[in-house]
């Protein structure tokens, strides 16, 4: 029995394949390997300096981590389709009933939603996209996830299937929470907020007894609650009614050189989806009833900042920007 057993050790010796573990170290990274049935996932060490490559097969540094996933339920108004809203506290959704939403989105990570998430009707009918950013603890500048989200009548941020809360891409820790629109001044969070992968976190910017950083960061609503500040037209961070690069000659000039008004008349109202349209009914008007430049000019003059009531007056972005 030992002869055999000895024969049997020479025999594997001889015979299978020598093998090592070299002092490779790891960074971040990590990979697989698969030959159809059977996956292999891989880390090695500390910090790798070269890559192993045996033909076929490869393994590069790194370590192998699955991506954080945490939960935020936001809620929000905008000041411009509550500027004729039927009910307070209730947006109005015009471009929704008028078929001008997107159902891609204006923002920079271009999502997308189904063309069924806008036949939601009611308090939980789609009003349009918003930019949801969670912002460093330590840096209220810097940003560590940001996507689009989709807004509802009643003010509840959702996820594109139009119903779900908000995943944010980041570790669960605490973040600033800031809520930004394509014609709206932004909002942000006096306070980090502790957001976690096992339950929504509430952050209600309608609430006006919701720390906002900065000062009169949103309008005070005739109802108690508070909205972002309506009028920019060029998403510049700032609102303007007079001015070489106010907001109403971005207006203006939008009007007269549209495409539908060859004549260039001032009276021209444009139909569709545009940061023009400050009440967000799906007209652009620089002039007649319920225009866009009266608007501007109302959002000013009632600014609580403007006590001279001066149309010379700017309203700037509370949201700190590198």
């Amino acid at each position: 029995m030992k002869i055999l057993s000895v024969i049997i050790l020479i025999f594997t010796i001889t015979f299978c394949p020598a093998q090592s573990i070299e002092r490779f170290s790891i960074d971040n990274g990590g990979a697989s390997v698969s030959n159809g049935s059977i996956q292999l996932l891989y880390t090695i060490g500390e910090v790798n300096v070269q890559e192993i490559d045996a033909g076929s097969v490869s393994v590069s540094e790194g370590f192998i981590t699955s991506g954080f996933k945490i939960l935020v339920d936001p809620k929000v108004f905008l000041q411009g389709p509550l500027i004729n809203a039927a009910t307070p506290d209730i947006m109005e959704d015009d471009l929704r009933i008028n078929d001008q939403l997107p159902t891609t989105s204006p923002y920079e990570d271009n999502a997308t939603c189904n063309t069924t998430v806008f036949d939601i009707t009611g308090n939980n009918a789609i009003v349009d996209w918003v930019w949801l950013e969670l912002r460093d603890a330590n840096d209220n500048t810097k940003i560590i996830n940001a996507r689009s989200a989709l807004l509802q009548r009643d003010g509840d941020v959702v996820d594109v299937d139009g119903v779900s809360n908000i995943t944010m891409q980041a570790p669960p820790t605490g973040y600033y929470v800031t809520v930004k629109h394509r014609n709206h001044l932004g909002v942000m969070s006096a306070q980090t907020i502790m957001l976690n992968e096992s339950s929504a976190t509430d952050a209600d910017f309608t609430d006006n007894a919701f720390n906002t950083f900065g000062t009169n960061a949103q309008v005070l609503l005739a109802s108690g609650s508070t909205a972002l500040w309506a009028g920019d037209t060029n998403n510049d961070g700032s609102v303007q009614f007079s001015g070489g690069n106010s907001d109403v000659n971005i207006l203006k000039d939008f009007i007269l050189n549209h495409p539908s008004n060859p004549l260039g008349f001032l009276t021209v109202a444009i139909n569709g989806y545009f940061n023009q349209d400050v009440n967000m009914d799906g007209i652009a008007k620089f002039s007649g009833t319920s225009n866009d430049s009266n608007a501007i000019k109302d959002i000013i003059l009632n600014h609580p900042g403007n006590f001279l009531n001066i149309p010379t007056f700017t309203i700037n972005t509370q949201v700190p920007e590198n």
